[in-house]
């Protein structure tokens, strides 16, 4: 398709007027073949800017409507031998969420090339049976040049044919693009040996080749089904209540009559109420409005849970609705929802090359050019010095080397096969694209796979406490009654109390006496705060007090024996022995030592008791500190903002290594930058907002619960979708196994390629094992391996 860009200065001061041409080409499937095609698409007059991506399969070319058109940008493409198959527009008219965001799937079994594949193996067969097995029946039948052909030669001329012309073309498109690559190698090597009448190498080559260019394809196209399955998660179509085109509201504010209609998602604008029934997929981010249900949120936040939704609550488009009907009021369109944001940066991720993935590119510049020039030498230097037989003895071979120019060649021929980088180049993105697409259907999204090898490298995690660590919400977490009160009592008078408050203190007290299912607080007949020390209600004639130990100390309360001195020294109301139940100051500090706010509750002459909260921890931190730890990385630090006392209490609890306690924004920078000098790559863990200058200055910024946050999805490298710190572990132990897949497959595909090459000379290698184990065999291989990352779950690394 073509959306309209408006980009850079035109003649006469004015913007010049752009467009960009999304594109699916399938076939493009490796960095070679994007070179080859960047290089076809830039000659054209008139393009702006090229945006080729093999991973997804696609081509984003801006270019000037007064130049050149769409058509020219897809006959480029073309020229550079590869099929545009969908996404163009020649018109530019279309709009822009229909570009083409991910290849379609290919048959790649049955498309024609893997016909003449087919065709082209089944000759080679039979000639080889008739060359060597059924040799009496392998008459001539006819003869070029007076070199005669017998029928043998040609089948496996016919295979050639069949399955070497696609190659060949592929190789004139390269050489014409100046593009030394597989191709033009294959192709080159396929028409020197047939040139030669070296019919059963040609045609060998051919149909091999042909078969690992399938596989490649097959292997590549598997790797974009979890892109393809991330963007089928939002459903094309919307149930939306409308009203009627022959009803309007009526001026006494009667309801105006309403209708059900299904839509495409793209055609419901914010504002609009959409219906999701049970079993349907929510079609938009928005917030619900009436009705009661279980949603499964797992392909946005990889919350396996159904998280329970009512009115008021947000849902995010892609979640599945479980058992309930809802109505929701949507809150963004298609193209800026949570999840559509998702498959945009996913998507974007691929684009961003990691440090080993420009070393190998660079290493494939050198590589290629080297091994070919190799195979020119190996092919015409030993003919030329090599006057009579030389025989040796190596690991209990003997070894002949003969001056005869068809043993050479075929050893030369071997070694373009083998020049070609195919397998260790295409390691690094495959596996990249596995790896990020994995952690995405798992709620964790990684915005390039530069910042996946970089969390797989940190030797230290420094983590914000509230919000991550913490839940971010105040609880009460004791209640200690004093003297005859009851818990009951004191929760009652200390939800009454705060009934007029808007504190968040007062919200947790309130929110603890419903659940107690207190739902006869008093209501205080007049209310007053006392700016820094607490509140004062009267409540059935009496005045009660509720805030902090200082205010009660004002009030006259002894607090290290909680009871009240008269001014006479004679105690009015003394407490029980701690040992009985009641607390002492000794029982505050404790509370206090432990992080939490106290609340005293009571009258100028009795104390109720207290009532601790605090901002609770998350069950699942400290086991993810210490898998953090187990799974090698070697210091976890908290940064706080909060108070000493509070800071050291959670981090006993958690288990952190360190923290630091009373942190302003500009100090967490500072926090970051020690713990890099000290440890050396350091990965933030914040909320994406405050946090944003420490979660800047780390190698690796993740936030948390970044779902349906534009913010958090912007300022960080890596977003934890839900509030679920135990997906930590599981994301580092992503990267750190992606890091080690992508050595594994470079040494692995440089080792073979060595061993190989090694073997040439020796005449232990022929053609067929070159394409077989060099070509085919290790672009298979490392992309088995990297299709492990798939398989990876955060409950293995959580348990």
């Amino acid at each position: 398709m073509t959306d309209d860009v408006n980009a850079g200065e035109g003649s006469g001061g004015g913007r010049q007027r752009t467009l960009t041409a999304r594109l699916a080409v399938p076939e493009m499937d490796c960095p070679s073949c994007a070179g080859k095609v960047d290089k076809s698409v830039r000659r054209v007059d008139g393009v702006v800017d090229a945006d080729l991506n093999p991973t997804t399969g696609t081509a984003s070319v801006t270019y000037d409507p007064d130049r050149t058109s769409e058509s020219d940008v897809v006959a480029a493409i073309e020229g550079a031998g590869y099929e545009v198959t969908g996404g163009t527009d020649t018109d530019g008219d279309a709009d822009a969420d229909d570009g083409v965001d991910v290849a379609p799937p290919s048959e790649v079994w049955t498309s024609p090339r893997a016909k003449k594949t087919w065709i082209g193996a089944a000759f080679v067969v039979v000639g080889l049976l008739l060359k060597f097995v059924f040799a009496a029946q392998n008459v001539a039948v006819a003869s070029v040049l007076e070199y005669p052909l017998s029928i043998a030669d040609v089948l496996l001329l016919g295979a050639v044919a069949v399955s070497g012309i696609p190659v060949v073309r592929s190789g004139y498109y390269s050489a014409r693009n100046r593009s030394l690559d597989i191709d033009l190698l294959m192709g080159t090597a396929i028409i020197a040996a047939t040139g030669i009448g070296y019919f059963t190498e040609a045609a060998t080559l051919a149909v091999l080749f042909s078969i690992a260019e399938l596989l490649e394809e097959y292997a590549m196209d598997r790797a974009r089904d979890s892109l393809r399955e991330l963007m089928e998660l939002s459903p094309d179509e919307a149930t939306v209540r409308r009203t009627t085109g022959s009803s309007a509201t009526s001026s006494s504010g009667d309801a105006v009559d309403s209708e059900e209609v299904t839509v495409p998602v793209e055609d419901v604008n914010i504002g609009e109420t959409v219906i999701v029934r049970p079993g349907e997929k929510v079609p938009l981010d928005g917030t619900v409005v009436e009705g009661e249900s279980a949603v499964d949120e797992s392909p946005i936040t990889g919350e396996s849970v159904p998280v329970d939704k009512t009115p008021g609550d947000e849902v995010y488009a892609g979640a599945i609705n479980e058992e309930g009907y809802l109505e929701v009021d949507v809150t963004s369109t298609a193209g800026d929802s949570t999840l559509s944001q998702i498959v945009e940066l996913v998507q974007g991720a691929q684009s961003k090359q990691t440090e080993t993935e420009q070393f190998v590119d660079r290493f494939a510049g050198y590589y290629t050019p080297a091994v070919v020039a190799l195979a020119i030498l190996t092919a015409v230097l030993p003919p030329l010095v090599i006057s009579d037989p030389v025989s040796t003895a190596a690991a209990g071979y003997e070894i002949t080397f003969a001056g005869d120019w068809q043993t050479w060649f075929i050893r030369g021929l071997t070694l373009l096969v083998i020049a070609c980088p195919c397998a260790f180049v295409i390691s690094t993105p495959v596996s990249v694209v596995s790896g990020i697409t994995s952690a995405a259907k798992n709620g964790v999204l990684i915005k390039g796979g530069n910042y996946l090898e970089a969390m797989g490298e940190v030797d230290a995690v420094a983590v914000d406490k509230t919000g991550t660590l913490t839940k971010g919400e105040l609880a009460v977490t004791d209640i200690v009654p004093l003297g005859d009160a009851s818990e009951a009592d004191l929760l009652r008078y200390g939800a009454g109390l705060e009934r007029r408050s808007e504190h968040p203190i007062a919200d947790a007290i309130r929110s603890r006496a419903a659940a107690s299912g207190l739902d006869d607080s008093p209501e205080p007949s007049s209310f007053e705060s006392l700016t820094g020390k607490g509140i004062r209600g009267e409540i059935d004639g009496e005045t009660y007090y509720a805030g902090k130990p200082a205010l009660f100390e004002e009030l006259g309360f002894d607090l290290s024996r909680a009871h009240r001195a008269t001014d006479g020294g004679v105690v009015a109301a003394e407490t029980p022995e701690a040992d009985d139940g009641a607390f002492s100051e000794e029982t505050l500090a404790a509370l206090e030592r432990e992080g939490k706010t106290v609340v005293l509750v009571g009258t100028a002459s009795e104390l109720l008791g207290a009532i601790a909260i605090a901002d609770e921890v998350r069950p699942a931190s400290k086991r993810a500190v210490a898998r953090l730890r187990e799974l090698g990385v070697d210091r976890v630090v908290m940064l706080t903002g909060d108070n000493e006392g509070t800071a050291r209490a959670i981090a006993d609890e958690v288990g952190v290594d360190e923290y630091r306690a009373e942190l302003l924004p500009d100090d967490k920078v500072d926090a970051v930058e020690s713990l890099q000098a000290k440890y050396g790559n350091v990965a933030m863990v914040g909320d994406g907002i405050n946090d944003a200058p420490a979660l800047a200055t780390a190698e690796v910024g993740i936030a948390m619960g970044a779902a349906g946050t534009d913010t958090a999805l912007e300022t960080a490298d890596i977003a934890l979708m839900g509030d679920d710190i135990a997906k930590l572990p599981y994301l580092y132990a992503l990267s750190n196994t992606a890091n080690g897949v992508i050595r594994q497959s470079i040494w692995a595909s440089l080792g073979v390629k060595l061993l190989l090459a090694l073997g040439v000379p020796l005449g232990f290698v022929s053609v067929a094992m070159a394409v077989v184990v060099g070509d085919m065999g290790m672009s298979l291989g490392v992309t088995g391996n990297a299709m492990r990352l798939s398989r990876l779950k955060p409950d293995q690394f959580f348990d």
